[in-house]
């Protein structure tokens, strides 16, 4: 099972900010993901960036036991 790990609002959403998943794909692990964490965590998701181990994906992208998928949402703020 890959290591999703989950930022700001998705970890928010998710109630956790790091769960194991089974999945072949990135797109695999975000969908059992989805299912668990249900409709907040799935309406975050679609404003979000994934990365597996530090290198942007898609939802093509194969995973394995050993990959950590990051779910980034969007960053806002700074100073003025």
């Amino acid at each position: 099972m890959a290591t999703l790990r989950l930022f700001a609002a998705a970890r928010e959403a998710a109630g956790t900010g790091q769960a194991q998943f089974p999945g072949a794909t990135v797109g695999d692990v975000l969908a059992n993901a989805s299912e668990t964490f249900g409709e907040g965590f799935q309406a975050v998701l679609s404003s979000c960036r994934v990365w597996v181990n530090g290198d942007q994906a898609s939802a093509h992208t194969p995973v394995s036991a050993a990959d950590e998928v990051a779910v980034l949402p969007p960053v806002s703020g700074g100073s003025t």
